[in-house]
């Protein structure tokens, strides 16, 4: 990679990794599902009048949007609202590399290889190691969020893969479109129309720059960004930087929020980001022998995120929150 692309690869990490320090600062002025529909809107307009027509049937867009949009996001605002801190959240998301491996494997029926299953292993060493840490006392009920999160991201890039998108930042922008009225839906069923209309009448600067933060820094620069990467070097290429989403997300934590990082916990992102990095980086599978069942596509299955159509290797994602 040129020198200037790489720098660009390492900035859309940061931007994804600080992305979780600036959700927690949202939900600081808004209810969770109402915080995430937000995103979307501001995601989705105007940009969905600049990228054309949808590139792929209405069905990816819709099952993405439903499992990214819909259940990843909100379970992630719910289960940060609930207290899980911003720098365990965007590590323990990354476990949405071994979901998007155990899916592919069911669905698509991909037959992971030793090294892909042993870097599973580890990576769900990692979750155990974090669950005891936070478990020592943090939010259990956030922390089972965030990984059930993890694995509505883990059925998105399945989705994603199979949807073959052209453009990630045209599908990104239409996923977004989906999300938007069942999160207001639920927000005004399970938060309260009255506690989103004192959210909405009190947004200030500070909550308003949480919104375009998410929106159009994280999502719309950080998408458009790694699409551009990804139609220039080979997935295997671009996907190792997603690994640095973690370091930014604790770093900026803990700088900004003044998170603390116990022993245990960097003992749990050092198992997890390595789990991630066997499970992702390993080889793909090979196609079965005629006669035989095989990986139902040959192409790499897309990245996270928010992540949808960022990536083609099973088990990447892009972030973030």
């Amino acid at each position: 990679m040129r020198p200037t692309h790489i720098a660009l690869a390492v900035v859309v990490a940061a931007v994804w990794g600080v992305n979780f320090v600036v959700v927690e600062v949202g939900l600081d002025h808004f209810p969770p599902l109402l915080f995430s529909a937000l995103r979307f809107v501001v995601a989705a307009l105007p940009a969905v009048f600049f990228v054309g027509r949808p590139k792929v049937a209405w069905r990816w867009i819709l099952g993405v949007g439903a499992a990214l949009g819909v259940a990843k996001f909100g379970l992630l605002f719910i289960g940060m609202d609930q207290g899980m801190p911003a720098g365990l959240s965007s590590l323990v998301l990354q476990i949405q590399a071994v979901f998007t491996a155990l899916v592919a494997a069911v669905v698509l029926d991909e037959r992971p290889g030793r090294v892909r299953l042993l870097g599973m292993a580890v990576a769900l060493v990692g979750i155990a190691v974090a669950a005891v840490d936070e478990g020592l006392g943090g939010p259990v009920l956030g922390f089972a969020l965030v990984v059930a999160a993890a694995a509505c991201w883990g059925v998105s890039n399945v989705l994603t893969r199979k949807a073959a998108p052209p453009d990630a930042l045209n599908f990104m922008v239409w996923v977004s479109t989906v999300p938007v009225l069942p999160l207001l839906a639920l927000s005004l069923l399970f938060e309260g129309p009255e506690r989103d209309a004192r959210a909405l009448a009190g947004l200030d600067w500070s909550g308003a720059g949480a919104l375009v933060y998410v929106a159009w820094i994280s999502t719309v620069f950080g998408f458009g960004a790694w699409g551009f990467l990804l139609r220039r070097y080979p997935a295997s290429t671009v996907a190792p930087f997603t690994l640095l989403v973690p370091v930014f997300g604790m770093s900026s934590a803990a700088l900004l929020l003044g998170e603390a990082v116990s022993p245990l916990r960097w003992c749990a992102a050092v198992l997890l980001v390595g789990g991630v990095a066997l499970t992702s980086l390993a080889r793909a599978p090979r196609a079965a022998a005629p006669g035989t069942p095989g990986p139902a596509s040959a192409a790499e299955a897309g990245p996270r995120p928010e992540d949808a159509g960022a990536s083609r290797t099973p088990g990447t994602a892009g972030p973030r929150g």
